[in-house]
């Protein structure tokens, strides 16, 4: 019962996320009505969905958010299976589609009927259309990967602040961080405002998984707001689920440079070189440790970058025909400057985005296991499965979640001076010492009753025979 209710909160949250990526571009506040209305149709289009569908989609975000976009039930199923051999099928398809870019589906079709491999009538236009476009062989797919290629590259720069963002990760010094002050490799990830080329949250990590990159976006959204949208490489750091599906829940929109694209990140990689001078003077300081390393960043950061005039801002302005000050613009003026409002978010709300799940078996003593440490949660839930939610760069508390009972903290089993290392139960259920015997105090409490039950006998037995004498 409960595996089928998360089976389905899943399957809900899931498919609120790939609605949410559907209808995403038409939240564009560059968009006018008519550029939206031509948009929308070629979303419908391509995903095969009604244009009523997407009207119902985007007035269900606008008015619930990302929870209006969760499906309410999963009672339909697909009318019509796939063939068992379908993924044979599509392989094939593929291979047709990359001999012959111009083939249509049509024609693919035939082929594998012809061939043997698919029973005349068992594979539909539509069904395969949909699968070589999400494997990326789709008609205009490739037609847009041709153009691109014959057509030269353009700069572009939004007019606003917060529109877009755009995130790399930059290899720092090597620090004697490892055992026995082993060098450790360190990255420097920082996400930049595309217009002001603000730096709206950056730092120094001694590794470079997906946590980091979480942490640098919640940092960013917490000081300076929602922006609308970011621009990534194809990182798997970048392009994570927990990633995607934290920045949708917050209105984000998440978007990907096309493979061997570097141009289309050059406001990041024309940050990265100029990282290059702080990295040369931060190793001539000698510096030890990585709140050393983030404490000169962060300085070097406020108070030269951010002060210092950039040649980017210049340059969008002059291509607008606009007149810039000899002095120049630094980044924080432009960022001031610009009258676009800022969107804050509640902060127990970002924090609820970022936070990953999984779930966790509870054992005999209470307790669970994650991280290779144990944490103690409810006498309860002994051999219930319960979910987790938690913040990677914190593991000292786990939010844990099962049906019926309030959500509640659990925190690592702490190991007292005189306790066994490895305690089959948790503290809570450990025996204490009693300041009486409870038992027997209600034993001598029912004693007491019983004498006084016995007295009362003995005394109504000799009433009665002073009644009967005088009888």
């Amino acid at each position: 019962m409960n595996t089928s209710k998360n089976t389905e909160k899943k399957w809900q949250e899931d498919e609120a996320l790939k609605r949410y990526q559907i209808v995403s571009p038409l939240f564009d506040d560059g968009l006018d009505n008519a550029k939206r209305l031509a948009m929308r149709e070629e979303i419908a289009k391509r995903y095969e969905v009604s244009i009523r569908t997407l009207y119902r989609y985007e007035a269900a975000y606008k008015r619930e958010g990302f929870a209006g976009l969760k499906p309410m039930t999963r009672d339909k199923q697909r009318s019509k299976l796939l063939p068992q051999n379908f993924d044979e099928l599509l392989t094939e398809a593929i291979q047709l589609k990359r001999e012959v870019p111009t083939r249509s589906v049509n024609q693919i079709i035939l082929i594998l009927e012809m061939e043997g491999l698919a029973t005349p009538g068992t594979l539909k236009r539509s069904t395969l259309q949909r699968h070589l476009y999400n494997s990326g062989f789709g008609k205009k797919q490739l037609k847009k990967y041709n153009d691109a290629r014959k057509s030269s590259t353009k700069r572009f720069c939004k007019p606003n602040r917060m529109m877009l963002t755009q995130s790399d990760i930059k290899y720092g010094l090597k620090l004697p961080l490892g055992p026995e002050g082993q060098k450790v490799q360190t990255y420097l990830v920082a996400i930049i405002d595309d217009h002001s080329k603000v730096i709206l949250a950056s730092g120094f990590y001694d590794n470079q998984e997906q946590h980091v990159v979480e942490d640098t976006y919640r940092r960013a959204i917490l000081q300076y707001g929602a922006f609308d949208a970011t621009l990534v490489d194809n990182g798997k750091q970048f392009v994570s689920k927990e990633l995607i599906s934290a920045l949708s829940r917050l209105g984000i929109r998440h978007k990907r440079c096309r493979i061997n694209s570097a141009q289309s990140k050059g406001k990041i990689e024309a940050y990265n070189r100029f990282v290059n001078s702080f990295l040369a003077e931060v190793k001539a300081h000698k510096i030890k440790t990585l709140s050393e390393l983030n404490h000169h960043w962060n300085i070097w950061v406020e108070e030269y970058y951010h002060n210092k005039p950039h040649e980017g801002i210049r340059e969008y302005y002059e291509s607008q025909g606009v007149k810039v000050p000899k002095e120049g613009i630094t980044p924080m003026q432009e960022f001031k400057r610009d009258s676009r409002p800022l969107k804050f978010l509640d902060a127990s709300l970002v924090a609820d985005a970022f936070l990953h799940h999984e779930k966790r078996t509870v054992d005999k003593g209470a307790c669970i296991s994650f991280k290779g440490r144990k944490y103690e949660t409810h006498a309860s839930l002994i051999g219930a499965t319960v979910e987790i939610a938690y913040d990677p760069m914190d593991l000292e508390s786990l939010r844990i979640s099962y049906p019926g009972i309030e959500p509640f903290t659990a925190r690592p089993v702490r190991i007292g001076s005189y306790c066994d290392p490895t305690p089959e139960i948790p503290v809570s259920m450990l025996p204490i010492e009693p300041e009486v015997s409870r038992l027997l105090e209600g034993l001598e409490k029912k004693h007491k009753q019983s004498k006084e039950m016995k007295a009362n006998a003995i005394s109504f037995n000799a009433y009665k025979k002073e009644g009967d004498d005088h009888v």
